[in-house]
Parts: C-alpha cells; structure tokens; sequence
C-alpha cells in the first residue's frame, strides 16, 4: 500500500515543472516507459512534445527480443533460455545456430535435415571468384568478405521477397552455409594459394578449415582439438543481443532490404576497431609488454591513465564475461597441440593482477571475450586480418535471427531517430561575390 492507502499503480508520474501540469506514463515489463509517451508533454499545444536524448542508445530499447538475455550484472548469457555454458559444452555450432535461427533445440532428424540443407549450399557461384580475383593481393579480408556477400544479393534477386518465410528460410541457410566459403577464398587470395572448394563430407568447422590450409591435392584433415575449438568459439559468438552489427542489421533491414545487403552492413560495422578488432588490439598489448617481467611497469602504467588495458571490461557485463572462462580453458587445449606461448604466460598473469587488485576490481575490469580468442587464433595460424572475419561467420546466425525478428514484430517500422537540430538558424542567401 502507498502511504495515501491506496494500492499503487504501475505508472511513472511527471510534473513538467515549466506549466504545473502533471503526467501519468504507463511503466512496462518491470522499468520500461514507452519514449512516444513523452510526446503529451508539451508547453503549447502546437509543441512537438518532450522526447528523450540518448547518444549511442546507451539507456533506450528499440525492440523486445527473444534471442538472447544478457545480465551484465551476473555475467549471465542465454541463447532463446539456454545458459551459453550448457551449449558450449554439449552442443555443435549448427545445433546451436538451428536454436538461435527457430527458437527450439531441434530434434535428431531436424538437426539431421538443417545440417543437411547447410553442406549442401557451400559452394558459391563461380562468378565470385572473378570477383575475388579482382581485389589487390594485399586487401584485407574483411574488405574482400563484405564485398563477396553484397555481391551474392544479385545472384539471388528472390531474396528481395522479404515477407516469404520459406523465402528467407532458403537465404538463411544459403549465408550460413556460404560464409565460410567466402571467408576461406578470402584467405586464399590473401596467401596466393589456390581456391579449395568444400568437401561434403567434413563437419562445418572442419570443412572450413580444410578449405583454408590444404595445399595441393594432399589429403587435410583438422586436428579434432582445433575443430572442436574453432566449433566453440562458434558458439560463443552466435549472437550477442543489440550490439552495434545488430543493431546495424535490424536497421538496414527496417528498410525491406534483401538479407545479404543488410548483412554486409552489419560486416561493415563488425570492421570496426571498437567492435570486432578488440582480439587483435589485445595481441598487440601482449606483443608490446613482451615478457612478465614487463606487466609491473605496464600495470602501473595503466593505473595511471597512460595507458588501456586491452581484452578487460565490458560495455555489458560488469562481473566475469561468461564466455572467457570458456574461452580460456580451449587456449589450454590448443596450446598443448600447438605448443606453448609466451604471450599466454603474459595473459595468465595480467588476469590474474586484475582479478586481485582493488583498482581494476572496482571498475569492473574483467576479461572479456576477446582476451583468450585472439591468442587461439594465432595458435591455429590464422594472421590477425581473419579474426574480424572469423568473427563474423558464426555472427551471421545471430544477426539472420535479428533480422527475422524485426521483420515479424508488427511494432516495427523503418528506423528513423530523432535528432536534436544545433546549427544556424534561418539565413539569406548571399552571392559568391558579396561574401567575405
């Protein structure tokens, strides 16, 4: 009971305090108010109303989800209700992505059909290969993938038919299937080497990897231990809620865009330092401290302010990203096949500083996903270039979820923000030779 004795409601009351006048906006799932509530304040009728300022959407939800729930605050990740523990340790990357795509865990002759339907669309259309053939030998990988999937919207002008669900099923598995494909093609070109076309026969980690580093006609097969640790790293990448590429994808696709351009936009925004660059940022931290006996001195150096501790905090979590304790431990099992590593030494021992001290404990300063990836990367040979890339083909299951999502959220429209308008007032035009 409120202190007046009457029952409380589940509104938010607003006194405008420029008029007097008083404001009741409904309060939703638990501590969400509706921004197009606002709307009714207003001084003059004629007014536009309040609406809210949020630079970078740090405190505004543009959607209800029901793909992934994060709790920063526990170091809770769930994919459709599943903890992102249980999954990593008993699941495959496709069952994992039919979950994130449909919703449920499928059953054996689901899982059965969807891997089934992925193998067999791996190839891609001999004209990308012209495509590819087009790029410099130096052009980053990441550039030649963003071109390779805006290009695939023009070999399927159907996918333009956004509403079908059975059309977007088949441009779903078509991406997932052909990511890897691009991506291995990517690296090829990079390196030189030879395309290698899919083998039906392999798994979808191992299939990629052979299409990375066979040479000639010998036979290739992947060591299970780095299989099974690029398959986990899958999963732990599939989807990570309204991150900026998500975010990105849901946007373009608010637009009725075909899904291989809306994808490549969300690539576009992966390919930023801030988002899908933090693995390489952390080996080149590693590279520069060098030798444990240098983390003293860096340490301090960061404790000053001198410098970032690359690889520790997150815009979302605020306790242990669930998926570095993961992580972690599949660095252990790649480095005993690949051997040792200096820089997993110095990695240990950062961790372990910033796990203790009260400086980087108060500010929420835990490893991240990122911390361990890049060094798994490194230790299966890939060159830092791919790590955006290898980012991006298990993304493409979560962002394809995304997309699907908005388009069948009746609430959504084509994205257009607000923006709060600073420049010049009304001003007469002046002739070019009267200006001074």
């Amino acid at each position: 009971m409120s202190e007046s004795g009457t029952s409380p409601r589940n509104t938010l009351s607003i006194r405008d305090n420029r008029t007097g006048r008083d404001y009741e906006v409904e309060i939703q799932e638990g501590n969400v108010i509706r921004a197009m509530d606002l709307r009714q304040i207003r001084v003059q009728d004629d007014d536009f109303g309040m609406m809210s300022y949020d630079p970078a959407f740090g405190n505004t939800a543009s959607t209800r989800s029901t793909v992934t729930e994060i709790d920063g605050a526990k170091g809770i990740l769930r994919y459709r209700g599943y903890p992102i523990e249980q999954l990593a340790e008993q699941s495959t990357f496709l069952e994992v992505a039919y979950l994130v795509l449909r919703g449920e865990l499928p059953t054996q002759d689901e899982l059965d059909e969807f891997v089934h339907h992925v193998t067999y669309h791996t190839y891609a259309h001999e004209n990308i290969i012209k495509l590819l053939n087009g790029f410099r030998y130096d052009a980053h990988a990441m550039g030649i993938m963003i071109s390779s999937v805006a290009a695939l919207s023009t070999f399927y002008p159907e996918a333009k038919e956004v509403h079908d669900p059975e059309n977007r099923w088949i441009q779903i598995i078509r991406l997932v299937a052909k990511m890897p494909t691009l991506a291995a093609f990517a690296y090829r070109h990079h390196r030189g080497l030879p395309y290698v076309y899919p083998e039906n026969e392999l798994s979808y980690t191992g299939n990629f990897l052979n299409m990375l580093f066979r040479i000639g006609v010998k036979e290739y097969r992947a060591n299970p231990v780095l299989e099974r640790a690029l398959d986990l790293l899958f999963i732990l990448h599939a989807d990570h809620e309204q991150n900026c590429s998500a975010t990105t994808m849901r946007v373009i696709g608010s637009a009725h865009a075909d899904p291989f351009s809306a994808l490549a936009g969300s690539m576009a925004a992966l390919y930023g330092p801030l988002h899908g660059g933090a693995n390489e940022a952390v080996l080149r931290m590693l590279t520069e401290i060098g030798s444990k006996d240098n983390i003293p001195e860096f340490m301090e150096s960061v404790r000053r302010g001198e410098r970032r501790l690359m690889g520790f905090g997150h815009r979302v979590y605020k306790a242990y990203d669930p998926r570095a304790s993961i992580i972690k431990k599949a660095a252990h099992e790649v480095f005993e096949v690949m051997g040792g590593n200096p820089l997993l030494d110095i990695a240990l021992e950062l961790e372990k500083i910033a796990l203790q001290e009260e400086y980087f404990v108060q500010r929420n300063l835990y490893p991240n996903v990122d911390f361990y990836s890049g060094l798994i990367y490194q230790a299966m040979g890939f060159p830092v270039e791919m790590f955006p890339v290898l980012f991006a083909i298990p993304r493409t299951v979560g962002w394809l979820a995304q997309w699907e999502e908005m388009l069948e959220d009746k609430e959504q429209r084509i994205a257009r923000p607000r923006q709060i308008y600073v420049g010049e007032g009304e001003r007469a035009y002046v002739p070019v030779e009267e200006r001074s």
